[in-house]
């Protein structure tokens, strides 16, 4: 089926599961650890990219010492499960895949999240078995996602890149997509502001029902 219909890699953390207060909480707790401001839900938008460090650059005007950046991923790791717990997901994400899978379409998920992390809470929400694939990272928690993307698609028998959409909420996640072929969607309801989207060069949508829609008519 991948062959001949539209196949979406979806993107996990602010595209399908609606984790950004939770990302807010814990990103303030982590800068409390050394001493800076919290920061508002706008400014992270404004200011968010990968690898992590740079946007530490963007915020506070250097890049965070080594003993830094051990204390601050450490306290956003710790605060962001606990707050995850109480997170669901975007808004009809449920219903779109059910609808997706139902019209004997397929769809993936390629994630940053850590894979022994990833899997559990997929399986908690009840939509683990809409995916023909889940893969979380392994490894390093700091590279970019073209790589994990590239390593994603090669596992999925049947799936031509070309009639592939990612659909995520980072311009990392349109980087991604261009490395390996396929289009991508980004999806506003996460990490980044419209604005820092929109240099992609991609669509931009604010609901996740767009974004399907989207991506069937890119590859019609």
């Amino acid at each position: 089926m991948g062959k001949h219909g539209t196949h979406i890699v979806w993107d996990w953390n602010g595209t399908l599961f609606h984790d950004i207060d939770a990302v807010i909480a814990a990103t303030n707790a982590s800068f409390a650890e050394i001493g800076l401001e919290p920061i508002t839900l706008e400014r992270y938008r404004d200011l968010y990219c990968v690898p992590v460090p740079r946007f530490y650059e963007r915020l506070i005007g250097r890049l965070p010492t080594d003993e830094e950046w051990a204390v601050m991923d450490e306290a956003f790791h710790r605060h962001y499960w606990v707050h995850a717990d109480g997170a669901d997901l975007a808004e009809g994400a449920r219903e779109l895949l059910a609808d997706w899978q139902s019209a004997g379409l397929t769809q993936s998920m390629c994630s940053l999240a850590p894979h022994e992390r990833l899997v559990p809470i997929v399986r908690t929400h009840g939509i683990e078995q809409h995916f023909i694939r889940v893969d979380g990272r392994i490894g390093e928690a700091h590279t970019g996602k073209a790589e994990h993307m590239t390593r994603h698609l090669a596992a999925l028998e049947g799936v031509d890149p070309a009639r592939a959409v990612v659909i995520g909420d980072a311009v990392d996640d349109a980087v991604a997509a261009q490395h390996v072929g396929a289009a991508a969607v980004l999806y506003t309801g996460g990490s980044h502001s419209r604005a820092s989207l929109a240099v992609a060069g991609v669509p931009v949508v604010d609901t996740l029902a767009e974004a399907v829609a989207e991506a069937a008519r890119l590859v019609a």
